[in-house]
């Protein structure tokens, strides 16, 4: 499907996928996975990961930001202004200015603070940065970070690391059918039919990192994610039958022998 792209702020990209630098047992299998994906794409917890210690392993030093577009993301922030100072950070670090806005809202569910979400939102696109924004699934809020400036939208499907796939399909196909960026489900995957689902919902990609990193054989998860995305996204644009109450022959009856 290499014909099959979308854009993110301008910036092209042919798989649909993006997977996280979290949680794996070392660089070198993180490495491994993204390769098996086939992401063009990989999330970067700033907070959480060496971008710049040479006295560490780098995460650099195995995941190229020559070969894949990094995404430098807020984890572990609970305010706008630790959002936006993290964002900071990352550009002088890295010069990157397509970024993914999080702020979470307590320790135990991880969910968005829509509120401050949003403020941080609007300063940072101030500031000249590209934020892709990771949002409850409310089509309202969903909305309005779009009419800030947001380059896409990114839609929970569930808890961050809860594996629990998609909850609310109702309010992701909304979110989708109102917007003019591209929305992923980002958070709740759990295995390869989850990733499917999203897509056939029309999202324009997922987002994930637990269900690769902590599946016993993260490799080959890795490439059911990739296959997954590509299928959904396939059954997406041929268009599903109908459902319907009763049964309907695959043959006609009429004329039988």
């Amino acid at each position: 499907m290499t014909d099959d792209t979308f854009e993110i702020a301008g910036r092209k990209f042919s798989s649909r996928l993006i997977i996280g630098t979290g949680k794996y047992k070392d660089y070198a299998e993180n490495a491994a996975a993204a390769e098996a994906s086939g992401a063009e794409i990989v999330t970067v917890a700033v907070r959480r990961v060496n971008l710049t210690d040479r006295d560490k392993p780098m995460l650099v030093d195995y995941v190229s930001p020559e070969k894949y577009t990094y995404l430098p993301n807020t984890a572990g922030c609970f305010t706008a202004e630790d959002a936006i100072r993290t964002l900071r950070l990352a550009r002088e670090a890295g010069g990157w200015d397509l970024v993914k806005l999080e702020v979470l809202s307590d320790q135990k569910t991880l969910y968005p603070d829509m509120a401050e979400t949003l403020r941080a939102a609007e300063l940072l696109i101030k500031e000249g940065f590209q934020v892709m924004v990771y949002c409850t699934d409310d089509p309202v809020y969903a909305r309005k970070l779009e009419e800030a400036g947001c380059c896409a939208i990114m839609p929970l499907g569930a808890p961050i690391g809860s594996g629990l796939g998609i909850q609310n399909p109702v309010n992701i196909r909304l979110i989708v059918e109102q917007a003019k960026v591209p929305v992923l489900v980002d958070a709740g995957v759990g295995t390869a039919s989850d990733a499917a689902i999203a897509m056939e919902l029309g999202c324009d990609g997922v987002l994930l990192n637990t269900a690769i990193a902590e599946a016993k054989d993260p490799i080959r998860m890795a490439r059911a994610m990739k296959h997954a995305v590509i299928a959904g996204r396939e059954a997406y644009l041929a268009g599903r039958m109908g459902r319907k109450k009763y049964a309907d022959p695959s043959s006609p009856l009429a004329g039988l022998i």
